[in-house]
């Protein structure tokens, strides 16, 4: 059996300036309880934290070469419908954005924009009618809810039967 599981369980996003990106996560309504002199910011997402770190402090740790371009990466926040994915943007742009594509129809056959933080950093806002966003802000495969925790019993050997 691979000692690595199929999950992701925090991304790390380099900054310019700690207190300007915090800001704007936060006018985004993310929350933090990151104190103002903590270098690094931490925001429970569902299933995983996003954190924001200086970005040549996370270069150095991470054992690469910052040549200050995008890195191949893009973040994506899944959306309900094309409302939330409006909804969304409007308010990325509000906080500072830069909107990189208005949200429109895709080839693919969703609905989707990209706005970029204050740091360069691209998220796609998307709607995919064949993916379910649940209540909680996991986002699933295909348009059923499989089980997350298909046996809840920690200890099977505790089972009487």
């Amino acid at each position: 059996m691979p000692a690595v599981e199929q999950r992701l369980s925090v991304i790390t996003l380099g900054v310019s300036d700690l207190g300007r990106s915090r800001a704007f996560y936060q006018a985004l309504g993310w929350h933090s309880d990151a104190g103002p002199d903590d270098d690094v910011v931490f925001f429970q997402a569902p299933g995983m934290i996003v954190a924001l770190w200086d970005r040549a402090r996370l270069a150095q740790d991470s054992a690469v070469h910052d040549t200050g371009g995008w890195g191949g990466v893009t973040l994506a926040y899944n959306a309900t419908g094309p409302a939330e994915v409006d909804a969304v943007i409007a308010e990325a742009r509000a906080a500072g954005a830069t909107i990189g594509r208005e949200p429109g129809t895709t080839f693919w056959g969703g609905y989707s924009g990209v706005f970029i933080d204050l740091d360069g950093h691209p998220w796609e806002v998307a709607h995919n009618p064949g993916w379910t966003v649940h209540d909680d802000g996991r986002v699933t495969l295909g348009l059923s809810d499989p089980d997350p925790d298909p046996d809840p019993d920690p200890d099977p050997g505790s089972r009487q039967g």
